[in-house]
C-alpha cells in the first residue's frame, strides 16, 4: 500500500502574522508549524504503515524553508519527503495550490491520498477535494476514523451531531480532522535519520499535465480585497470584590446592562 500525505507549513499565529504589500502572507518572515489537521492526517498514514506496512510519502508546496515540515514528518516515521517549490508558484490560492499538488502527485504511485480538512491560515477546506477532482478519484472529507477493507477504505465522516459511514474503492482521497487521532512525537533516532535523509525537490518543470495559466498568483481566481492581523483585545476591567455576594451582584448587573439577561 502506498499513501501520499499532503502537509502545509503554516504561520504560528501565536507569534503574529505579517503581510506583503499585495495582501498575501509574508511566510518567510513568520514562525511556522505543521498544520494541525495535516499532522492528524500524517498520523493516520503512519498507523496504516504500522498495521499494513504502507509506504508513506509526504508532499508539501511552499518556500524552501517548508523542508522543515517534511523533516518533521520523516522524524515521525514517514518514508519520503517531496518539496514542491518555484517562484512561479508563489501567491497561489486554493485552485492554483490544488492544481500544483495534483501535478506533483501524478508522478507518484498511490492508493490513498490524505490531506488535512483545512489549513489554519486559510480555513477554506477546499484544497483536498479539489486535488481529488483534478485526479478524478473519490473523496471522503471530515474523517474521524479510517479502516481498510480489502481494496476499499471505510471512513466515519463527521456530520453535525452524528457521523456517516462511507466506503470507497482505492485510489481515493481522505481529508482528516485534527480530532482523528493524537499525533505521535518525533523520536531522537527519527530526528537524526530525518536530517540525514535526502529531500526530493521539484519545481514547475516537474509538474505533470498542468497549464501555466492555473499556477501561482496569476493563475489564482481568488483575489484578496483586504487582510489584517487579528484584533488585539484590551486588558479589560479588573474588579476585586469584598465578598462572594458582591461578586455575584456585580456580574449579574453587568449581564443586565449588556442585555444578556
Amino acid at each position: 500500500m502506498k499513501v501520499v500525505v499532503c502537509v502545509k507549513q503554516v504561520p504560528d499565529t501565536k507569534g503574529g502574522v505579517k503581510f506583503n504589500p499585495d495582501g498575501t502572507l509574508d511566510r518567510g518572515a513568520m514562525l511556522t508549524i505543521m498544520n494541525p489537521d495535516d499532522k492528524a492526517g500524517l498520523e493516520a498514514a503512519l498507523r496504516l504503515k504500522d498495521e499494513y506496512g504502507a509506504e508513506v510519502t509526504v508532499v508539501t508546496m511552499g518556500l524552501p524553508k517548508a523542508e522543515e515540515v517534511l523533516r518533521e514528518a520523516m522524524a515521525m516515521g514517514a518514508d519520503k519527503g517531496i518539496l514542491v517549490t518555484d517562484r512561479v508558484l508563489g501567491g497561489a490560492d486554493t485552485w492554483a495550490t490544488s492544481t500544483t499538488l495534483a501535478g506533483a502527485i501524478r508522478n507518484l504511485e498511490y492508493d490513498i491520498i490524505i490531506t488535512g480538512r483545512q489549513a489554519i491560515d486559510g480555513d477554506t477546506a477546499q484544497v483536498g477535494p479539489q486535488i481529488a477532482e483534478h485526479l478524478d478519484i473519490p473523496v471522503i472529507s471530515y474523517a474521524q476514523d479510517i479502516k481498510i477493507d480489502g481494496d476499499s477504505v471505510i471512513v466515519q465522516r463527521q456530520y453535525d451531531d452524528r457521523y456517516h459511514v462511507l466506503k470507497a474503492k482505492m485510489p481515493c482521497l481522505i481529508t482528516a480532522l485534527s480530532e482523528l487521532n493524537e499525533p505521535r512525537y518525533m523520536t531522537p533516532g527519527g530526528i537524526f535519520d530525518a536530517y540525514d535523509a535526502e529531500i526530493t525537490t521539484w519545481g514547475r518543470a516537474d509538474l505533470k499535465d498542468v497549464d501555466d495559466s492555473n499556477l501561482g498568483l496569476k493563475g489564482s481566481p481568488t483575489k484578496i480585497a483586504k487582510a489584517s492581523d487579528k484584533v488585539r483585545k484590551g486588558a479589560g476591567e479588573k474588579v476585586i470584590p469584598d465578598s462572594p455576594d458582591e461578586a455575584v451582584s456585580y456580574i449579574v448587573d453587568k449581564l443586565k446592562t449588556k442585555h444578556v439577561i
